[in-house]
């Protein structure tokens, strides 16, 4: 094919006479290659002064909110041999539903009919206490008694003393009236035995006198006698009066003692009632842990012990429930670098496992198959060298996906302050970290002030 004459060779006077300029047609790829190449630069320069969101990327999976609404192990509260299921896997239970039915392995809980035993028994026991109470009543009354009678001996021994004083006294007097005779009858003996040797009295008169004086002999020895006795009974009045009341003491210490006994008795009593009643108690809920149920409404997720008759230990799981509508969180581990970047009510992006997405992390609004998200609790304590982040759906944005389950993986970054392109790629190439913002309310309250300055500055105009 012959090549086309360039338009200006023609009208060129100095190649109008060469052929070969005639065949010779100049290239323009070099000239459109250059012209494409300033466009792009041009547009690369451009984009470069475009906005850029700086982020922290970070990787977790879902977790919930609240800690009742995580997958729960059932635990058996006692221990116990299954002997029965009500449920299967995948089930869906109610809070109160049987899951488990377990027997008693312990030799101490094998009598059937325990419970009504023990509730005997403390019957038993209340009345033994009413009985013992009877008895302190009555030890008391026993001694109001031995006290009163007490009195009344003290006064019928004190009136008995006086009554020997007073006999002892008159035994006296008679024992001096007794011996006046006494010295009378041997002065006159005397004066009789003088008479009769002179002559003057017979001996009848003489043996009369002596008569009269073995009498008055006789009656002074029988009142000394007489008092003799009646000191004596006195002496014993007054020993009657002092062990009186040692006996009555004895008896009204014996009576109190028996008295503090059976209070004693009494409060070991109570003890014991309540004791039992603890027991009972404790007898009543233990048959009610016989049937392992639901703590919530949910799905039994797995079963971590299989068959009949096999073993459950106290406080050991024996299957999994996981509730029915969780409140969802994204739990993201993020470094310690990039924490004091990240304040509670930042804004994040999240990518779920499963769902299809197109990203790109500094222009959320054009990323695809992303949901929003916001920083709800971030740990003061690291783990295993990152801090965890737990981020709530952000309700003002799309919703998540409903068949979202706890546990899958999510990928997330959070949106931070909005930068040029080219600023962002120098950060990079340098190793620097993301521009420090602070949180949304402290951003808030920055604007705030501001907006009041320049009210009062139109003002002052």
């Amino acid at each position: 094919m012959p090549f086309a004459e360039h338009p200006l060779e023609e009208t060129n006077p100095l190649t109008a006479g060469f052929h070969s300029f005639r065949r010779v047609q100049t290239p323009r790829t070099g000239r459109v290659l250059a012209r494409w190449l300033a466009v792009l630069g041009v547009l690369t320069i451009g984009a470069g002064f475009l906005p850029w969101t700086q982020n922290i990327r970070s990787t977790g999976r879902l977790t919930t909110l609240r800690p009742q609404d995580r997958p729960q192990q059932v635990p058996s509260t006692i221990a116990g041999r299954i002997v029965g299921w009500h449920v299967r896997e995948g089930q869906r239970v109610k809070q109160g539903d049987t899951l488990i039915e377990i027997s008693e392995i312990k030799d101490k809980y094998f009598d059937p009919e325990l419970l009504a035993r023990t509730r005997e028994q403390l019957e038993a026991k209340i009345a033994a206490l009413e009985q013992n109470k009877g008895k302190t009543v009555a030890l008391g009354n026993q001694q109001q008694a031995l006290r009163a009678g007490l009195a009344v001996s003290l006064d019928k021994a004190r009136n008995k003393v006086t009554q020997n004083r007073l006999k002892v006294s008159s035994e006296e007097a008679g024992l001096r009236a007794a011996e006046n005779d006494f010295a009378i009858a041997r002065r006159q003996l005397d004066r009789q035995e003088e008479l009769y040797k002179q002559g003057l009295k017979s001996l009848t008169e003489l043996e009369q006198r002596r008569l009269k004086f073995q009498e008055s002999t006789a009656k002074r020895q029988e009142a000394d006698n007489k008092l003799g006795a009646a000191r004596q009974e006195l002496t014993n009045a007054e020993l009657e009066l002092s062990s009186l009341q040692a006996e009555y003491q004895d008896k009204i210490a014996k009576s109190e003692s028996d008295r503090r006994s059976a209070v004693a008795y009494q409060f070991d009593s109570e003890g014991q009632i309540a004791k039992l009643r603890t027991e009972l108690a404790n007898l009543r809920i233990r048959a009610g842990y016989y049937a392992i149920r639901a703590p919530q409404d949910g799905y039994v997720v797995r079963a971590l012990k299989q068959g009949l008759g096999e073993m459950v230990k106290e406080g050991e799981p024996v299957l999994t429930v996981t509730p029915i509508a969780p409140e969802l969180a994204a739990e993201l581990y993020v470094q310690p670098m990039d924490i004091p970047l990240l304040s509670v009510g930042r804004k994040v992006r999240l990518q779920f496992d499963g769902w299809p997405a197109l990203v790109f992390s500094g222009w959320p609004g054009t990323s695809f198959g992303t949901f929003g998200g916001r920083v709800a609790v971030i740990d003061n304590v690291d783990s295993q060298g990152q801090y965890r982040v737990l981020v709530t759906p952000d309700h003002d944005l799309e919703p998540w996906p409903e068949p979202l389950r706890v546990g899958s993986g999510v990928y997330g970054w959070a949106l931070l302050d909005d930068v040029p392109i080219w600023y962002e790629l120098w950060r990079q190439l340098n190793g620097f970290p993301a521009d420090f913002v602070g949180s949304p309310a402290e951003q808030s309250g920055k604007a705030k002030p501001a907006k009041k300055a320049d009210k009062t500055t139109e003002e002052e105009q």
